[in-house]
Protein backbone atom coordinates (compact mmCIF):
# COMPACT_ATOMS: atom_id res chain seq x y z
CA UNK A 1 0.00 0.00 0.00
CA UNK A 2 1.15 3.69 -0.87
CA UNK A 3 2.75 5.69 1.71
CA UNK A 4 0.67 8.68 2.92
CA UNK A 5 2.83 12.03 2.41
CA UNK A 6 4.94 13.66 5.18
CA UNK A 7 3.56 15.74 7.82
CA UNK A 8 5.68 18.65 7.04
CA UNK A 9 5.23 18.49 3.16
CA UNK A 10 1.20 18.71 4.56
CA UNK A 11 1.93 21.51 6.03
CA UNK A 12 4.20 23.09 3.47
CA UNK A 13 1.68 23.02 0.93
CA UNK A 14 -1.67 24.01 3.20
CA UNK A 15 0.93 27.03 4.54
CA UNK A 16 1.39 27.69 0.48
CA UNK A 17 -2.63 28.30 0.00
CA UNK A 18 -3.39 29.44 3.35
CA UNK A 19 -0.68 32.20 4.12
CA UNK A 20 0.86 32.69 0.60
CA UNK A 21 -2.41 33.05 -0.85
CA UNK A 22 -1.94 30.56 -3.87
CA UNK A 23 -4.87 29.36 -5.84
CA UNK A 24 -5.28 25.17 -5.25
CA UNK A 25 -4.57 24.35 -8.98
CA UNK A 26 -1.65 26.86 -8.59
CA UNK A 27 -0.06 24.53 -5.45
CA UNK A 28 -0.71 21.65 -7.07
CA UNK A 29 1.23 22.15 -10.47
CA UNK A 30 3.91 23.79 -8.04
CA UNK A 31 4.07 20.37 -5.56
CA UNK A 32 3.46 18.05 -8.11
CA UNK A 33 0.03 16.76 -6.65
CA UNK A 34 -3.37 16.17 -7.58
CA UNK A 35 -5.98 19.08 -6.70
CA UNK A 36 -8.41 16.48 -5.42
CA UNK A 37 -6.08 15.52 -2.71
CA UNK A 38 -5.68 19.15 -1.47
CA UNK A 39 -8.94 19.51 -1.43
CA UNK A 40 -9.29 16.15 0.84
CA UNK A 41 -6.70 17.64 3.11
CA UNK A 42 -8.57 21.21 3.19
CA UNK A 43 -11.65 19.43 3.81
CA UNK A 44 -9.99 16.78 6.83
CA UNK A 45 -8.36 20.21 8.12
CA UNK A 46 -11.90 22.04 8.49
CA UNK A 47 -13.30 18.84 10.25
CA UNK A 48 -10.41 18.00 12.52
CA UNK A 49 -7.86 21.21 13.08
CA UNK A 50 -4.94 18.78 11.20
CA UNK A 51 -3.88 17.75 8.11
CA UNK A 52 -2.71 14.23 9.45
CA UNK A 53 -3.28 11.51 7.72
CA UNK A 54 -5.94 8.85 9.28
CA UNK A 55 -4.23 6.17 11.69
CA UNK A 56 -4.33 2.72 9.27
CA UNK A 57 -6.28 0.17 11.43
CA UNK A 58 -3.78 -3.17 10.61
CA UNK A 59 -5.62 -5.89 8.85
CA UNK A 60 -7.30 -8.49 10.94
CA UNK A 61 -7.02 -11.62 8.70
CA UNK A 62 -8.93 -13.67 10.86
CA UNK A 63 -7.11 -17.17 9.27
CA UNK A 64 -9.72 -20.30 9.04
CA UNK A 65 -6.96 -22.65 9.56
CA UNK A 66 -5.34 -21.81 12.73
CA UNK A 67 -3.94 -25.81 13.75
CA UNK A 68 -1.61 -26.63 11.12
CA UNK A 69 -1.00 -29.43 12.41
CA UNK A 70 -4.25 -30.55 12.43
CA UNK A 71 -4.55 -29.47 9.00
CA UNK A 72 -1.47 -31.35 7.99
CA UNK A 73 -2.58 -34.81 9.16
CA UNK A 74 -6.16 -34.00 6.89
CA UNK A 75 -3.69 -33.30 4.05
CA UNK A 76 -2.17 -36.34 4.40
CA UNK A 77 -5.52 -38.44 4.80
CA UNK A 78 -7.56 -36.65 1.73
CA UNK A 79 -4.33 -35.48 -0.07
CA UNK A 80 -5.56 -37.09 -3.23
CA UNK A 81 -8.98 -34.99 -3.19
CA UNK A 82 -9.14 -31.88 -5.24
CA UNK A 83 -8.69 -28.91 -3.32
CA UNK A 84 -12.63 -28.00 -4.26
CA UNK A 85 -13.42 -31.73 -2.22
CA UNK A 86 -11.55 -30.97 0.26
CA UNK A 87 -12.78 -27.73 1.41
CA UNK A 88 -16.10 -29.62 1.58
CA UNK A 89 -14.82 -32.09 3.81
CA UNK A 90 -13.57 -29.75 6.16
CA UNK A 91 -14.47 -29.23 9.47
CA UNK A 92 -16.65 -25.71 9.21
CA UNK A 93 -17.08 -23.47 6.30
CA UNK A 94 -13.95 -22.60 4.22
CA UNK A 95 -13.56 -22.36 0.56
CA UNK A 96 -11.26 -23.57 -2.09
CA UNK A 97 -8.93 -20.90 -2.40
CA UNK A 98 -8.30 -20.74 1.61
CA UNK A 99 -7.69 -24.31 1.06
CA UNK A 100 -5.33 -23.53 -2.02
CA UNK A 101 -3.13 -21.03 -0.04
CA UNK A 102 -2.61 -23.10 3.59
CA UNK A 103 -1.63 -26.34 0.81
CA UNK A 104 0.98 -23.42 -0.68
CA UNK A 105 2.28 -22.32 3.50
CA UNK A 106 2.93 -25.66 4.63
CA UNK A 107 5.02 -26.66 1.23
CA UNK A 108 2.57 -28.95 -0.37
CA UNK A 109 2.39 -29.99 -3.96
CA UNK A 110 0.80 -31.99 -6.61
CA UNK A 111 4.07 -32.48 -8.41
CA UNK A 112 5.17 -35.77 -9.86
CA UNK A 113 8.93 -36.55 -8.69
CA UNK A 114 11.55 -36.84 -11.21
CA UNK A 115 12.65 -40.64 -11.98
CA UNK A 116 16.29 -39.55 -12.78
CA UNK A 117 15.53 -41.19 -16.88
CA UNK A 118 18.49 -40.32 -18.60
CA UNK A 119 17.76 -38.56 -22.35
CA UNK A 120 19.68 -40.26 -24.89
CA UNK A 121 21.98 -37.76 -26.39
CA UNK A 122 22.25 -37.56 -30.24
CA UNK A 123 25.68 -36.91 -31.50
CA UNK A 124 26.29 -36.26 -35.49
CA UNK A 125 22.75 -37.50 -35.69
CA UNK A 126 23.11 -41.10 -33.95
CA UNK A 127 21.95 -42.20 -30.66
CA UNK A 128 24.64 -43.22 -28.26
Amino acid sequence: MAQPYSDDFRQKVMQAIELDGLKKIEVSQVFNISRNTINLWCQRKAETGDVKPKARQASQQNGKISDWDKFRAFVKEHGDKTQTEMAQVWDGEISQRTISRALRKIGHTRKKKHTGIANGMKQNGLIS
